[in-house]
């Protein structure tokens, strides 16, 4: 045990020293959200001035957040397509250690960065005077259960990144296949716009993107002023914990080989 320990560790700390190498991949998944937040959010509050939203801005920034996310993982299962093709991922085979330890190293190297990355656009935006965070449970209560959906979010994510990662053999591929799948995750989450203002096919999109359930529970933390959310907590603590935990298992519980 103490041994399959200190190879996913080591595996962890490999993926996070050659993150902080790369810096372009730190910057441009985490000023990129920002970016749409401060241009998307400040445009539609002063330019299209939605009625049916109170402080657009502040509703936006779960879902530039969850972006981050979506970005931050479509980057880190890549690195598997980069082990694989320089062959690394040979090595790692080769060792003592089983293939599900290898994956589980690299996966929750992926779930920290994302996490990491998701942490720092909620505090840099928590600086911002024009967002005006709620903290509907209180300050730290609702830090904490933002900083939880955060981390639940990265788990789903790079779980299914993994398992997608099992079926496309070229990075090119993988990340065509990602795009089409997350972006619109991403779109019928309600993180550009309430899903109880679509029309009722969206509402059922909603409804089964896990997406949705993540960028409700920082909607009702940072946003909802008292209100309970489209959702309510409960149920998307359930869903989104059962999701995260089951798919972040499939996906690190997967055959590997070093040509897959």
């Amino acid at each position: 045990m103490m041994q399959q320990l200190d190879a996913v560790l080591a595996l962890v700390t490999r993926d996070l020293r050659s993150f902080a190498r790369s810096r372009s991949q730190l910057y441009s998944s985490v000023l990129f959200p920002l970016m749409l937040l401060a241009i998307l959010g400040t445009g539609v509050s002063e330019g299209l001035d939605p009625k049916n939203i109170h402080d657009y801005v502040t509703f936006l920034t779960p879902g530039m957040i969850a972006m981050t996310t979506v970005f931050s993982s479509t980057f880190s299962s890549a690195s598997y397509y980069q082990d694989r093709d320089s062959g690394i991922l040979k090595v790692f085979l080769a060792s003592p250690h089983s293939p599900r330890i290898v994956l589980l190293g690299k996966t929750l190297s992926a779930v920290i960065i994302g996490a990491a990355q998701g942490v720092i656009v909620l505090a840099v935006a928590s600086a911002i005077p024009a967002i005006h965070f709620q903290w509907q449970y209180g300050v730290l209560p609702s830090l904490l259960l933002s900083i939880f959906a955060i981390v639940l979010l990265n788990f789903f994510l790079s779980g299914l990144g993994q398992l997608l990662a099992s079926k496309i053999r070229s990075m090119q591929g993988f990340h065509l296949v990602m795009n089409l799948v997350l972006f619109p995750f991403l779109f019928f989450s309600g993180a550009f716009f309430p899903l109880d203002r679509l029309p009722e096919w969206l509402k059922i999109l909603g409804r089964l993107n896990p997406l949705s359930y993540g960028v409700d529970m920082m909607h009702l933390a940072l946003y909802a002023d008292g209100r309970s959310g489209y959702f309510g907590l409960p149920l998307d603590l359930a869903v989104l914990t059962l999701l995260a935990v089951a798919v972040f298992y499939f996906g690190t519980s997967r055959a590997v080989s070093p040509d897959q």
